[in-house]
């Protein structure tokens, strides 16, 4: 039987569109409707076009449609642009799959990201802040401190290709230096030569940068033991660099440093206004940007308004990074319980409270998805709670709040869906939403970091922003 190749796909159809709004992730919104090269059977349909911003005219190539609304990807613009249009930065945009808002002015990215969240909380829980908090912005352009790239090896050219995916792809886009990551890391053109250079390059399957305030360390992800000459090549140029080195062989517990330095694995990042220092595996989660970490802390223990002596509890606590500023603010007559799923990062929250001094701190391994009412941390009351959730939210832990007793509430989130659904939760059990904003954590992408307080009805904020 002979194999037919397959046919070439069909190239797609592109039409003109007025642009009428924005949608939350930052795509323009148009309608089929009475242009001549409309199809009248797709009158009505919603068209949501990437790159394209209101009251602008441009043609649109369709990527993907389903019965109710199409995708598509903006080709050329017919009009003059929107007041909203920037010239993106990076000569990747477009291509690259990462800060797919770069061509939108930076005081309307936060703009529609207080629009998103204001959309969530009125729609979804039917809920207005008693204030809206001023957007925390980041200060600097190359706010990330911490980086996954991709490596991939192409036989056919015996090379590397070393960046980050391309939009809606797996395929890897080549990158020499990202805007966004912290200039200390430099260009990764020397680095992306080395890989190319080592005998077991096409065991490599991705490369980690992160940094604390003063070190960066380089992480190696690969799938076969690499040669003494590879390592020995790696170890140069980390010195060279004066970089940390790690090898990561198999799982996160394979993980080793290989820079010749007798030092531990740890990363060390400060939070001064706390005094308080953070030792962090570059395998942990920690906040990447670097001038907004340290503000959200802050206002997050200003707005529970925190006394000596009272007792705190901080859910999904990581490794303490909300834990030992609001243990510092109730002092060593209060009492902090934190609780995470991950016993690593337990265990890491504890050396961290150890290390700075902090006795009245306790940690506790616990999955916050499940029952968790017959242990002793739950029980203990508490004046103020403090939940930093993942995306998926605290569904969960919301049916349980009422047996905490804590008056006040803050939430931080990166998700304003499961923040609205778990604020109306919230509201039902008596805790009015007093104050919420955004913090722009994730800088020209559409993510929606959030802060938000609850108190419990008869509690009036005395915090003056």
């Amino acid at each position: 039987m002979k194999h037919r190749a397959k046919p070439p796909k069909a190239p797609q159809p592109s039409y003109i569109f007025q642009v009428e709004s924005l949608s939350h992730e930052g795509r323009g919104i148009a309608h089929y409707g009475s242009h001549p090269d409309h199809p009248l059977e797709k009158h009505g349909k919603k068209v949501f076009i990437r790159y394209a911003l209101p009251g602008e005219t441009v043609r649109a190539v369709i990527t993907h449609a389903v019965k109710r609304l199409e995708e598509a990807d903006c080709l050329e613009l017919l009009s003059e642009p929107s007041a909203m249009r920037v010239q993106p930065a990076c000569a990747h945009f477009g291509t690259c799959g990462g800060c797919n808002m770069q061509h939108i002015h930076p005081d309307e990215q936060i703009r529609l990201k207080q629009n998103v969240l204001k959309s969530h909380m009125t729609h979804f829980a039917d809920l207005e802040p008693d204030e809206w908090l001023e957007p925390l912005r980041s200060t600097r352009e190359d706010y990330r401190r911490k980086a996954r790239i991709g490596v991939r090896y192409l036989p056919a050219k015996d090379k590397l290709v070393v960046g980050f995916r391309e939009n809606a792809s797996n395929k890897l886009i080549s990158i020499d230096r990202c805007l966004v990551l912290d200039h200390a890391f430099g260009s990764i053109t020397r680095l992306k030569q080395l890989l190319q250079s080592l005998k077991g390059k096409r065991d490599i399957g991705h490369i980690e940068l992160a940094m604390g305030d003063t070190q960066i360390a380089l992480l190696v992800r690969h799938t076969e033991k690499l040669c003494n000459s590879d390592v020995n090549e790696l170890q140069k140029f980390a010195l060279q660099k004066q970089w940390q080195l790690y090898l990561q062989p198999e799982g996160p517990e394979s993980l080793s440093r290989q820079d010749g330095q007798a030092g531990e694995m740890r990363l060390h990042y400060a939070l001064p206004d706390f005094d308080v220092n953070f030792g962090f595996n570059p395998l942990d989660f920690t906040q990447v940007n670097s001038s907004i970490n340290p503000r959200m802390v802050k206002l997050a223990c200003d707005l529970l308004q925190l006394k000596q002596g009272e007792r705190v509890l901080d859910l999904f606590c990581g490794l303490g990074n909300f834990s030992l500023p609001l243990a510092r603010c109730v002092g060593a007559s209060g009492r902090v319980a934190a609780v995470e799923g991950s016993e690593e990062m337990v265990k890491r929250g504890a050396e961290n409270a150890l290390n700075n001094g902090i006795s009245w701190l306790d940690f506790y391994s616990q999955d916050l998805t499940k029952d968790f009412s017959h242990h002793s941390w739950a029980n203990q009351g508490f004046d103020a709670l403090l939940i930093d959730p993942p995306r998926s939210g605290a569904e969960e832990v919301m049916q349980y709040l009422p047996k905490f007793g804590a008056k006040r509430i803050v939430y931080v989130s990166c998700n304003p869906a499961t923040l609205a659904r778990d604020a109306g939760i919230l509201a039902q059990q008596g805790y009015r939403l007093s104050k919420a904003g955004v913090m722009d954590m994730f800088t020209h992408t559409g993510h929606v970091e959030s802060i938000a307080l609850f108190e419990q009805a008869g509690q009036d904020s005395q915090i003056n922003d």
